[in-house]
């Protein structure tokens, strides 16, 4: 996290598709800009972690946060248009498949009123045991507070 205050809207629970998404906005600075004059393409990735990171604990609380975190399996981005130094982004998140200790999440992020993504990510999370560090299944306990299925 960058140490900037996030602020999430939309609601947080039920989030399980781009229009029931979980949102926080972002305007690039200028050390997020690469050589090109738009954002690295690395930043897209730190700004999937953080709304990810974010929503988690907004909706976690302490006892699960205590008992499990998170690694990332896999990251897939697709970048489809450009950001510039002061461009606001809207950035979504919401929550797709889980399978034994895996859970996809989505993010989104495009410019106000943007037709086309700026970058899209999928990443495959693994929910780990915070006590024996071995890969946990995601159960009730993770689904029920998020409100979603995981199917």
């Amino acid at each position: 996290m960058t140490g900037t205050a996030i602020t999430l809207s939309g609601a947080l629970t039920g989030a399980d598709a781009f229009t029931r998404a979980v949102m926080m906005t972002r305007t690039a600075r200028a050390d997020e800009i690469d050589e090109l004059g738009h954002v690295n393409n690395a930043v897209y990735l730190v700004w999937a972690q953080e709304v990810a990171t974010a929503h988690w604990c907004a909706i976690a609380g302490e006892a699960l946060m205590d008992a499990y975190v998170w690694v990332a399996l896999r990251h897939e981005i697709d970048y489809r248009d450009q950001v510039l130094e002061g461009e606001t982004v809207e950035i979504r998140t919401w929550l797709g498949a889980a399978a034994g200790p895996r859970f996809v999440r989505h993010v989104d992020i495009r410019k106000p009123s943007a037709r086309r993504p700026s970058a899209e990510v999928v990443t495959q999370w693994c929910l780990i045991d915070a006590a024996t560090r071995k890969p946990r299944r995601v159960g009730p306990e993770i689904l029920e507070p998020f409100g979603v299925s995981g199917g």
